[in-house]
């Protein structure tokens, strides 16, 4: 049975695919915007909060500062009293009975006074140790929030950028007929995808973040710093994997590497990237003379067997993955092969999951085939084969082979 399955496509255009593919893009700015705008009015609410913790703080030292000189002033008093006291007692009968009565009273009155003073200035310290708690822990809040707002607003001008060169290639596209065809595609599916790693990282992850902080606001009003610390160490990690999901997409946009060195160096690190952050050993190797491909092959091919270790990461529960480049004179063939668990191929495709419909739009976009070899607990192989050079090529051949002999 023949493993592969065609997925070519016909050559008619689409007209209607680059109003999606702005529309995803203005989705996936209005996204960014947003979750921007959402996190700077948290910054600029814990800025105010700050500033009114400060005034408050301000107040109570002072407070605790005339709290402290009274208690001295009539702590030297009580003293004089009780040494007062102590005379009249110990020569009682050189005083009279009015006398020995107001001692008394006199040296009580004085030490009741000085129990309610050091009983006040005991709540204005331990009030003003909970607001200078109240104050740091705001104070990372702001630096934590400030912090995303410099890293959105890094991804929303790198996407700005992006955006108008695209649109710039769309608009050059669309004199050229195939060549056109195949790079608008090619855009869309990298604008999905995109939009759809933004979507269900940083935006999952800021709306999660503006909760978290309202439930922090919350402890604070209640006192509850048991919890309050509980939660800010929750935040902290969640702020972390905001940012480390920022910096993969970042990251994911555009592997240097592809147009440094090609794609078999550009395997190997994402290999070695794969293999550290899964735990799953990923051996790279190649047959045949390797050559270099064009840019949109070698990208699609990069992304193919990406999406491919995607899947191994998510269901095959392997821990060993072969990538075989095998090159001949007029095709590229590569395998990913793992010893996981396996899958019902017929079940997978009925379902039509996004995974393999990206791979097989893109296969389609190459002009090549793709099929899956797997059974259960037997692991699966991921099979495709591509041209090397193609009718799509030729327009853009000189041009590209003065840009390589130049590297």
């Amino acid at each position: 049975m023949d493993p592969f399955v065609d997925v070519m496509t016909d050559d008619k255009e689409q007209p209607q695919e680059i109003k999606v593919m702005d529309q995803v893009l203005k989705k996936t700015i209005g996204h960014v915007q947003d979750s921007q705008k959402k996190i700077y009015e948290i910054f600029e609410a814990s800025q105010q909060e700050g500033s009114n913790l400060h005034k408050e703080l301000q107040r109570l030292n002072g407070e605790v500062a005339e709290v402290v000189e009274h208690y001295d002033e009539v702590e030297l008093k009580t003293r004089k009293a009780r040494s007062h006291l102590a005379m009249v007692s110990r020569y009682f009968d050189r005083y009279s009975e009015e006398d020995i009565r107001k001692a008394y009273e006199n040296a009580n009155q004085l030490q009741l006074e000085l129990g309610v003073l050091r009983e006040r200035e005991t709540n204005l310290r331990r009030r003003r140790d909970e607001l200078q708690i109240r104050l740091r822990n705001l104070e990372i809040t702001i630096q934590r929030a400030e912090s995303l707002i410099t890293q959105l607003g890094v991804v929303f001008e790198y996407l700005s950028g992006s955006i108008s060169q695209m649109k710039e290639e769309l608009e050059n596209a669309q004199l050229k007929s195939q060549l056109g065809l195949q790079i608008i595609q090619a855009q869309e599916d990298e604008r999905k995808r995109v939009a759809r790693d933004i979507h269900d990282g940083p935006a999952q992850s800021m709306a999660n973040l503006v909760l978290r902080t309202e439930i922090i606001e919350k402890l604070l009003n209640q006192q509850d710093f048991s919890k309050v610390r509980s939660e800010l160490k929750e935040l902290k990690v969640l702020v972390r994997q905001s940012l480390a999901d920022v910096r993969k997409i970042i990251f994911d946009l555009r592997p240097m590497a592809l147009d440094d060195l090609g794609i078999v160096p550009a395997v190997r690190r994402y290999a070695e990237r794969f293999q550290e952050e899964y735990g799953v050993e990923t051996i790279v190797q190649v047959r045949g003379r390797e050559v270099r491909l064009f840019s949109t092959r070698e990208v699609a091919v990069f992304r193919l067997i990406q999406e491919a270790l995607s899947n191994v990461a998510k269901h095959s529960q392997a821990t060993h993955v072969h990538i075989n480049f095998h090159f001949g004179d007029e095709k590229l063939m590569v395998a990913v092969q793992d010893n996981g668990i396996g899958f019902d191929v017929n079940g997978v495709r009925e379902k039509a999951t996004y995974g393999i419909m990206g791979m097989e739009e893109r296969i389609s976009l190459l002009k090549g085939r793709m099929g899956f070899q797997s059974a259960g607990g037997k692991g699966t192989v991921v099979i495709f084969t591509i041209p090397i050079h193609d009718d799509i090529d030729k327009e853009d051949l000189d041009g590209e082979h003065e840009d390589r002999i130049g590297r």
